[in-house]
């Protein structure tokens, strides 16, 4: 955590007389997921995720948004594609729906499904465009949750015989891999916060699902090195400054405990083989022998997801006495209300690979806003464009002070379905109208574009 004091006035662009190049090596990429995108959500065999049932609930997701069509990329990947070839993209991060692959979480595979996902890995290698493929971005089989999804210890075997079957059909043309994406966050919002699927807020199942979690990444892990031949395996974490919505003991306690549970329970166990001090003895009834050692597993990178800082407050009423607070007031801020500070970035970045070792790839950083097209039809973007510029320079200086990053993916390629905001928020540095599926590149992915050719800062 830092003082409150430090973020005011963060927000400000850094600026510099002559920026620097990056290295050739470094690799510019743009990420999605499964459940934001695709659509066809009832093609092809796909079976339902926790987020279907989630969008029938009332109340859940804002206008009563499902993920049923999204972006339409299930049937619109070449266009998609062709987006990032435009944009000169090295790489390309994806999550692949576990209900597509297995309508019922477990037993036979849907051929359909793999056909999609060996139709898209072809045409990105067709493209020069390297897959990134995240086995796990929230999209739970609803069978499996009916089961008892990550509560109960079976989970990770599932998950184990998943990426097995993932492994064994792509691993021949997919060497960069990720376990889970955000692990804190969707244990957290799934399990403690019912901001997410599948809504329960109970202190031991968000235990165990945090427990059950860590065991699926490590046995996922050693799946994928027993089947794929030179594979580069990562996990994708969020990490984001924890401060106490004012300094108080209650709410410094209260932030204390949610940076655990946001940044810490799951790299701090994988990495470096414990839980961090609070957590540890909450989860201590859930562990059995061994369960370390298969969660601590060998990996080749890291991937970190980051924004802006969060404040914390107590809140006796929340299950774990914690809540999200209010930032100062003259805090810069993003359109949908996130917070901005790059150097929070900066000092992440640094932070990370003093405690971790591993070399960095962000995996999401980005700017959501309300864009629409103007009277030229055209979408301009330029608070999106400050902010990526401003993140962009922070993280290039924390590679000056040290910091081991090798990759920059830019949260979104496309404007998409974003969870319990339905479709109200864009990130997408290509506007997408939902209505016609039509896509339309904004000034920020022009100006990705320029900073991807030219290795350096527009």
């Amino acid at each position: 955590m830092v003082p409150r004091s430090s973020l005011i006035a963060a927000g400000r662009p850094m600026t510099s007389q002559s920026d620097p190049d990056f290295p050739a090596s470094f690799l510019w990429g743009a990420s999605t997921s499964s459940y934001q995108i695709e659509g066809a959500a009832r093609e092809d065999g796909r079976g339902p995720s926790i987020w279907d049932t989630r969008c029938l609930m009332k109340d859940r997701v804002a206008n009563g948004d499902t993920g049923d069509v999204a972006c339409d990329h299930y049937h619109r990947y070449p266009e998609d594609i062709a987006l990032m070839t435009r944009l000169g993209l090295k790489a390309y991060r994806f999550s692949v729906a576990w209900p597509r692959l297995l309508p019922e979480g477990r037993g036979q595979a849907n051929e359909k499904g793999l056909d999609f996902y060996d139709r898209l890995i072809d045409g990105l290698l067709e493209a020069g465009i390297e897959p990134w493929l995240c086995l796990y971005h929230w999209d739970l089989p609803q069978a499996l949750d009916d089961r008892g999804g990550w509560t109960v210890r079976d989970s990770a075997g599932w998950f184990a015989d998943y990426a097995a079957l993932a492994a064994s059909r792509y691993g021949d043309r997919v060497k960069r891999w990720a376990t889970f994406n955000e692990f804190g966050v969707f244990t957290m919002f799934g399990y403690a916060i019912d901001w997410g699927a599948p809504g329960i807020t109970d202190r031991q199942a968000h235990l165990q699902a945090i427990h059950h979690v860590n065991l699926a990444h490590g046995d996922g892990v050693a799946v994928l090195r027993s089947l794929v031949r030179g594979a580069s395996i990562g996990a994708v974490h969020n990490v984001q400054l924890v401060v106490p919505e004012s300094e108080t003991p209650e709410n410094r306690a209260a932030a204390a405990l949610l940076d655990e549970h946001w940044n810490l329970a799951f790299p701090e166990p994988q990495l470096r083989g414990h839980y961090p001090p609070l957590t540890a003895e909450a989860i201590a009834p859930y562990v059995q022998a061994g369960d370390m050692a298969r969660i601590r597993q060998p990996l080749d990178w890291f991937g970190l997801n980051h924004y802006g800082p969060i404040f914390a407050k107590a809140d006796p009423a929340m299950t774990w006495g914690y809540a999200w607070g209010a930032a100062p007031p003259d805090m810069p801020s993003t359109d949908i209300g996130w917070t901005i500070h790059p150097d929070a970035f900066r000092d992440t970045l640094t932070m990370l690979t003093r405690r971790y070792g591993l070399p960095i790839y962000v995996t999401e950083n980005g700017c959501g806003g309300k864009d629409a097209p103007g009277p030229d039809g055209k979408v301009a973007d330029p608070g999106r464009v400050a902010f990526l510029d401003a993140y962009v320079r922070s993280m290039q200086e924390a590679m000056a002070q040290g910091a081991d990053v090798r990759g920059y993916f830019v949260w979104s390629l496309l404007d998409n379905f974003e969870w319990g905001a339905g479709y109200g928020n864009r990130f997408g540095i290509v506007y997408v109208d939902f209505a016609t599926q039509r896509r339309i590149p904004k000034s920020s992915a022009d100006w990705f574009a320029a900073l991807v050719r030219a290795g350096r800062l527009p």
